[in-house]
């Protein structure tokens, strides 16, 4: 695992940091030809816009304690319209990029996305949690980014033994394994993937949008068919036709098609490595889970 962490970090290293993510250029791509991509229909317009005369979910921040870092960490929360502590919702933790943090996925306009969800009766109102991948006692994204690659290994820890049983403490959630989702962009992907598909206990649906390197091959990822068939509901990715990073997601699409497992993997048509394409991935992801 520690191998494909620094695989990741020396492929990304190459570029330079954006605003949002590292640009990937196509040299890295390449994808199995016989890939058999899902049909593409392009998100109405205004979905990420904020919609006036709707009600509209709330953003929080708030602090966990860490066994792995040994320190408070920040995540920044979701809580759909009209939240109400005497019903129950499912969860779905939304993870960041390698070069952002707790706030990144604040980009792509998640309030507003589900607000607009919510308003036409498109998804189940749920939680989304947003924490900070990088699992190191300084998690800023400052400095050089991909030297905290490690960190985003170590964040499964920190996910399964820390943030998971503080969101169930402290917020109205089920707290079983058909109630919660992950997803994520770029790094955040593969974490998604790779954390996701190995606790299949804890996650009915996982998602992937612009997987990074550090994404497990797809005999790691799926090392037991019956069980995967058994326990997942949804393995949904997404990822832009012109983005470098889509051997990532088009080697488990190929793998899933030869193995007849279920499996959704949609080409954004000139998509590159942006919030163009992770915005219609939380979209669409969002309207299929719970």
């Amino acid at each position: 695992m520690k191998k494909l962490f620094l695989a990741a970090t020396m492929l990304l290293g190459i570029t330079s940091v954006n605003a949002q993510e590292p640009l990937i250029p196509m040299m890295q791509g390449g994808m199995p030809t016989d890939v058999k991509f899902n049909e593409y229909v392009a998100a109405p317009d205004g979905f990420d816009k904020e919609t006036a005369g709707i009600e509209h979910g709330t953003i929080v921040e708030a602090e966990y304690q860490s066994t792995v870092t040994d320190t408070l960490r920040k995540v920044t929360i979701y809580l759909p319209p009209k939240y109400d502590k005497a019903k129950k919702y499912p969860v779905l933790y939304l993870l960041h990029g390698i070069g952002g943090d707790h706030k990144e996925w604040l980009q792509g306009e998640p309030k507003n996305i589900m607000d607009n969800l919510y308003a036409q009766k498109k998804a189940k109102p749920m939680i989304i949690v947003m924490p900070n991948g990088r699992a190191l006692k300084d998690d800023r994204a400052i400095g050089n980014v991909y030297a905290t690659a490690p960190g985003f290994e170590k964040f499964e820890g920190d996910l399964i033994d820390c943030l998971i049983p503080y969101i169930e403490k402290n917020y109205s959630v089920y707290t079983d394994q058909p109630h919660r989702a992950i997803a994520g962009l770029s790094m955040g992907g593969g974490q998604s993937l790779n954390f996701g598909l190995a606790h299949l206990d804890k996650f009915a649906y996982v998602g992937g949008f612009s997987s990074a390197p550090n994404t497990r091959q797809p005999q790691q990822l799926i090392p037991d068919a019956d069980a995967f068939k058994k326990s997942n509901k949804l393995l949904w990715m997404v990822c832009g036709d012109k983005d470098g990073l889509m051997r990532n997601s088009s080697n488990l699409k190929s793998f899933c098609d030869q193995n007849n497992l279920p499996c959704t993997l949609i080409s954004y048509p000139g998509g590159q490595h942006d919030f163009v394409v992770w915005k219609y991935g939380l979209y669409n992801f969002s309207q299929l889970i719970f």
